[in-house]
């Protein structure tokens, strides 16, 4: 599956014509001046290549095949003097020394910038241009070197998609390995770092390995294999990358669950790859340099150089070339179109060179500040059997795609992209860490000082020796591991400290995680990464609550206002004014003396409210005004009581403190559970006195502060809260507002892979119902201890005491009237017989004619 150059060309002849026509246009497009040069005027130039090497053996032929085109289409004469260097920073330089005494008038430099560094002096030295072909250079080497010319695009990048390759598949720790070289060290790192950062990603280990020595190689590698993260970027040079590969094979590090990935200095070469490295490196991905191979004139060049160079180095693997050899011709091309004339030397030619601009195999050839312009699209490849896959693109700015077009959609993540075969054959995605069954447990960190024993109690049992952890988050913990898809062994290890120094044992080292009821807070994000949080994230004020009947003594008239009241007075009393004044006319006992009638008009007017007088009315008028008056009665009564009801059954409960700003306002004296961040927050956000802050390390000390009204209110997390409210179920509510602060949840170092699964786990056992058992279970077992207290919406004697006086006051006095009525009674006895003695005969003349206005007792009813 190699990516081949494939021509489009009818013919060999014709593949070549097209081929000279293009350089032709590229080379008149932006030059000015005639062509035609003088063949007698030689102009010699020198490269310094590493021909041990598969990159030095193409430049070598690359830069051959360019000196003859441009010979041979400007009508120029360069001669070309190749030294080889074996990859040696020394031979560099005596070759760089070399070649000025032989005149040469420019050098392309190796590819190492060791090996360039000690070039770029001599021909700085000298006046010489080097025409470097290393794949960056530090600004600063140009300040230093002024004749430096960086050939190949600054690759930096790369290391943006090695990041977003990690992203995709979600993989939040890596361990590296580069060349300890200062190149590598100084000028590559620091990129790779500063975007692994920003893609959330942390180093777990880093690996540096000297350029010449392998006998580090399987002393690290066993170290690394030792440790759970599985995810490996790689940037080494060719030589060393081939040895680290063949040795991590051997080590069984090849296989499934392993992840690969390599920089362009190994995987630009990848098509070259024998049997032998093909079978080392199988399944690993790869950032390769991209450079337009579908173009005419680059399949042209390509089948050119294939040609060549399998004649010039048959015991090669594969033909083509590869960015190395395309860089090294647009080099020399962009030399032969500056020394068009033959003054063209020191200064003069590198600002020449600087403002040279065509089209070359790569790209638009342009030079900002001594530099090409950065590369900014890299191709992605997958090594798979006897070749390697291209799986895609990946461009700064716009993400992953399938092709180069500018109408392709682009993808933030590769897994848009075509299936990868990961190492071991398997096209799962590996999870990228590793939890083995030989590996030591996790020493899991448990607080021993939990105020709230059922969220974390850790007892001991001095006859057994033996340690028992219980509560909500460890049973929710247990739940969450059994839901992981592998093995997890842990111990848990009490500890006394406090909570946010327990989380910052972890980034000590001293514990691998924190279980408990431990909040997400911002001081201890420094130390750990926290999972989804598995209680509610508020802080709560709990206050005592007080009725809202007020003075239970006047309760019977809350159902109505006391315009109400007045109207309902007023009404009765009219109503029983219009019936009474019409009734008199009909019954004599309506009738007598002012304060009577009065007595009677009372008693008419309320009377009505409760019973029914219609029978006994005489006029029609009064009938008709005493319907409606009774219907007005029974809405009025009815209303009465429902309202009574709703009053008396409906708990009439309010707390003591409606806001924080009356607790601020009033100075009063606030609690909380003795918590660091709780304090802070208390003292900087809602600026109590610190004065009026006490700490509680005891609920129950809490409470009873609570209800003896020493404090006026305690703060406190809502999960605790909530058990609070379950064991003193009256007499305590939780007031308005709530702050949202984190809720609790499981530590674990930052960037650990446990952090994943162990939050994707702590989500299944939610969506299960797992949870929401385990914490009925845990409110359950909490027994109400203010059951006894007396309940707020039972009624008793003080709710209707002011009746019982109304009432009693009224029989009392109708007893009183009584008793003195009966005491005077015989008195008034004997004065009437005195008077009918004395009357007798007047009453008994007058008897037949007042027998006719007299009405009988029994004949007649009034509606007194």
């Amino acid at each position: 599956m190699h990516t081949k150059f494939k021509a489009n060309m009818g013919s060999s002849f014709s593949s070549l014509l097209a081929f000279l026509l293009a350089f032709s246009h590229i080379s008149g497009a932006n030059a000015s001046g005639s062509f035609v040069e003088s063949k007698h005027s030689k102009h010699i130039l020198g490269a310094i290549v590493d021909n041990s090497s598969r990159s030095g053996k193409e430049i070598g032929v690359s830069l051959q095949m360019a000196l003859e085109d441009a010979n041979k289409l400007s009508n120029q004469n360069l001669i070309l003097h190749i030294r080889n260097s074996n990859g040696d920073p020394l031979e560099a330089t005596a070759a760089a020394q070399a070649l000025i005494k032989q005149g040469v008038k420019l050098i392309i430099g190796p590819l190492t910038w060791e090996e360039t560094s000690l070039v770029a002096e001599v021909g700085s030295g000298n006046q010489i241009p080097v025409f470097s072909s290393v794949e960056s250079a530090p600004s600063w080497a140009f300040e230093r070197w002024p004749f430096l010319v960086q050939a190949s695009p600054n690759k930096h990048a790369q290391m943006k998609a090695v990041a977003a390759i990690l992203k995709s598949w979600e993989w939040t720790q890596v361990n590296v390995i580069h060349e300890d070289t200062d190149f590598s060290v100084t000028g590559i790192m620091p990129h790779l770092s500063e975007a692994l950062k920003e893609a959330n990603v942390e180093v777990s280990d880093v690996l540096t390995l000297p350029p010449f020595d392998s006998s580090s190689v399987s002393k690290e590698l066993e170290r690394l294999k030792g440790s759970q993260c599985r995810v490996f970027v790689v940037h080494l040079s060719f030589p060393l990358a081939v040895r680290f590969f063949e040795r991590a094979k051997q080590m069984k590090m090849m296989e499934k669950d392993y992840v690969w990935i390599t920089t362009d200095g190994f995987t630009n070469l990848v098509y070259s790859f024998n049997k032998s490295i093909l079978s080392s490196t199988q399944g690993i991905l790869g950032i390769k340099d991209h450079f337009p191979e579908n173009e005419p004139h680059l399949q042209s060049f390509g089948k050119r150089f294939s040609r060549r160079f399998s004649l010039e180095y048959p015991e090669e693997y594969n033909y083509d070339p590869g960015i190395y050899a395309v860089q090294a011709y647009d080099a020399l091309s962009t030399v032969a179109l500056a020394m068009r004339q033959n003054e063209r030397k020191g200064q003069d030619l590198l600002h020449k060179i600087l403002h040279t601009t065509f089209d070359g195999l790569t790209g638009k050839i342009q030079f900002i500040n001594q530099k090409l312009p950065p590369m900014q699209t890299f191709q992605i490849i997958n090594v798979i059997g006897n070749g390697y896959q291209e799986i895609g693109f990946w461009s700064d700015g716009f993400g992953f795609s399938d092709t180069v077009n500018s109408n392709v959609t682009s993808n933030s993540s590769m897994k848009a992209l075509v299936q990868v075969i990961w190492p071991g054959g398997s096209s799962s995605t590996p999870q990228g860490w590793t939890v083995s069954t030989n590996s030591k447990p996790l020493m899991i960190g448990v607080p021993n000082g939990s105020i709230f024993k059922q969220f974390v109690g850790v007892d001991y049992d001095f006859t057994r020796n033996v340690t028992t952890f219980r509560g909500y988050a460890i049973e929710l913990f247990k739940a969450v591991r059994e839901e992981l898809p592998f093995d997890l062994p842990y111990q848990f290890v009490p500890s006394n400290d406090t909570y946010t120094r327990l989380v910052e044992q972890i980034h000590l080292k001293k514990f691998d995680a924190v279980v408990g009821d431990i909040s997400i807070v911002s001081t201890r994000l420094q130390f750990a990464d926290f999972t989804h949080p598995y209680t509610e994230a508020e802080l709560v004020m709990i206050v005592p609550v007080r009725s809202k009947l007020g003075n239970k003594a006047w309760l019977f008239a809350r159902p109505y206002t006391r315009s109400m009241w007045m109207l309902i007075f007023i009404m009765n009393l009219y109503n029983g004014f219009v019936v009474w004044l019409i009734e008199r006319d009909h019954c004599s006992e309506l009738r007598g003396s002012v304060l009577n009638q009065m007595g009677t008009l009372s008693w008419l007017s309320f009377s009505t409210l409760f019973s029914f007088h219609g029978s006994k009315l005489r006029s029609n008028l009064s009938r008709m005004a005493i319907l409606v008056w009774l219907f007005w009665a029974l809405v009025i009564t009815q209303t009465y009581t429902a309202n009574l009801s709703s009053i008396l059954t409906v708990p009439q409960l309010e707390p003591t403190v409606d806001s924080i700003e009356s607790l601020q306002s009033n100075n009063a004296v606030i609690g909380h559970f003795k918590i660091s961040y709780v304090a802070n927050y208390l003292e900087d956000v809602y600026k109590f006195n610190p004065k009026n802050i006490r700490n509680y390390t005891s609920p129950e000390d809490c409470i009873k502060d609570l209800r003896n009204k020493e404090i006026a209110a305690v703060f406190v997390a809502k999960p605790w809260a909530k058990i609070l409210m379950a064991r003193y179920c009256r007499g305590f509510t939780i007031a308005k507002p709530s702050v949202k602060i984190g809720g609790f949840a499981f530590a674990f170092p930052k960037g650990s892979p446990l952090l994943r699964p162990v939050t994707d786990a702590l989500v299944r056992v939610s969506e299960s119902g797992r949870q929401e058992e385990l914490e009925k279970q845990m409110f359950a077992s909490q027994k109400c201890v203010d059951l006894e207290q007396d309940d707020n919406s039972s009624l008793n004697v003080g709710s209707f005491w002011m009746l019982f006086v109304f009432t009693g006051s009224a029989s009392t006095v109708a007893l009183i009237i009584y008793i003195i009525r009966k005491l005077k009674q015989p008195m008034l006895v004997h004065r009437v017989r005195r008077q009918r003695t004395r009357s007798g005969i007047k009453v008994a003349k007058n008897h037949t004619s007042s027998s006719r206005i007299i009405y009988s007792k029994s004949s007649i009813k009034c509606i007194v």
